[in-house]
């Protein structure tokens, strides 16, 4: 059998991927996998195994929901990918935009909090030697 033929439980996906059902069942609800049913039981096919590994690594990377489910629509409209990855080009700038000045803003903080401990330091120094 090959793999593009084999068919996952919602069990057996949470578990290799160490993640709930509910949140399987939830990026159901978002429109980003689709399992067929039979009867109650959901049925996941090879193409949403990988997009499940490639929603658990969007996020990973920071990538809302959103924009990931938007690749997967450009995916689905053309499959030679070249819209796509622009398009993942565009959201990686700007995720390393993002997390740039968050480090910035990260070395702001630090800087003023030493400031802030030498300041806590000196006053505490000046009281005990009274």
């Amino acid at each position: 059998m090959s793999s593009a033929s084999t068919t996952y439980a919602i069990g057996e996906l949470a578990k290799e991927f160490d993640i709930t059902t509910r949140s399987i069942r939830f990026y159901e609800d978002q429109g980003l996998i689709t399992p067929t049913r039979r009867g109650q039981t959901r049925i996941y096919s090879h193409r949403d195994r990988v997009r499940l590994k490639l929603i658990l690594r969007g996020k990973r990377l920071g990538f809302s929901l959103a924009e990931t489910g938007r690749l997967f629509e450009l995916y689905d409209a053309d499959k030679t990918s070249e819209k796509q990855l622009d398009t993942i080009l565009e959201l990686i700038a700007d995720k390393k935009s993002d997390l740039q000045q968050q480090l910035e803003d990260i070395n702001i903080v630090l800087i003023e909090l030493s400031n802030l401990e030498e300041s806590c330091l000196n006053t505490l120094n000046k009281i005990k030697q009274q």
